[in-house]
């Protein structure tokens, strides 16, 4: 069976004009209620970095938590975040961005990856008293504009010093795009041999016509968690071949309905969540 990831936090971080809290809790309410593993639903960053998610802690207080299996996962972006993250009991991942690009690494959170990875050890010492988890992800997963070095074994490097830290969840990130199957083969097929106790996910980007060569890439070299978010919205959204959004949840149900590892969702509940994802995006 495929796990899946729903990203709405993802989708809503950049869009252009606010989504009122309302609105947000009742669409991530709804997405509780189909039966995803996670959802990764808000941010705990800088209103001034991410405005549109200055309000997570109010739409946190206001989700509908008792009858869904669902786990919540929050983005942060340091480790004051992360421990504003972790006051919360209701939340079992705290996910930080770690980039194997020097460059974007400074541009993200202007530290470099050095203080990056202080900044990762003690965010796991943090999980380890609250019994959350520590979600990496390592952004440009497969590879950048910027002529840093990126290959399998430089994701190797960075997943053995996650190893060492105690991490046991790695998602690689395509940040801007750039996975083609040549690079996602590889990275998963290396991944999971050296590492089989670290469960790794794929954050894939696509346009609409290379969604399914990413997915079947990543599946068939070992991955089995994936990240997707409703209507493929994220960054830019996907209203042309030329731009580059996240991975449609859409779509990788497809994908998992023909290799026959579909998970079990409530279907009504994710009609519901479908009508309320174009009206929230459509609207705003």
């Amino acid at each position: 069976m495929l796990h899946l990831t729903e990203c709405p936090r993802d989708a809503m971080q950049g869009w252009p004009t606010f989504i009122p809290t309302a609105d947000k809790v009742a669409y991530l309410n709804t997405l509780l209620r189909v039966g995803f593993d996670t959802l990764d639903f808000g941010s705990f960053v800088s209103p001034k970095a991410i405005p549109q998610l200055a309000d997570t802690a109010e739409v946190l207080d206001r989700l509908e938590l008792g009858q869904s299996n669902t786990r919540l996962l929050a983005i942060v972006a340091n480790l004051r975040g992360a421990e504003t993250a972790a006051q919360y009991s209701q939340i079992q991942y705290i996910g930080f961005p770690l980039s194997v690009s020097e460059t974007f690494q400074q541009r993200n959170t202007n530290k470099s990856i050095a203080q990056a990875l202080d900044d990762v050890a003690r965010m796991q010492e943090l999980c380890a008293r609250t019994g959350q988890q520590q979600v990496v992800y390592l952004s440009m997963g497969f590879g950048n504009p910027y002529g840093d070095p990126w290959s399998p074994e430089v994701l190797g490097q960075f997943t053995q010093k996650l190893d060492a830290l105690g991490v046991t969840i790695v998602a690689l990130s395509d940040t801007i795009g750039a996975s083609t199957p040549a690079t996602i083969s590889p990275a998963f097929r290396e991944l999971t041999a050296a590492f089989p106790h670290i469960r790794f996910g794929a954050h894939l980007h696509t346009t609409p016509d290379s969604w399914h060569e990413k997915v079947q890439a990543a599946y068939e070299a070992g991955c089995r968690h994936f990240d997707g978010a409703l209507g493929g919205y994220g960054g830019c959204p996907m209203a042309t071949d030329q731009l580059t959004g996240n991975m449609p949840t859409e779509r990788l149900l497809e994908f998992a309905q023909q290799v026959g590892e579909a998970p079990n969702l409530q279907t009504e509940a994710l009609a519901d969540a479908i009508q309320w994802n174009q009206r929230i995006f459509a609207a705003h």
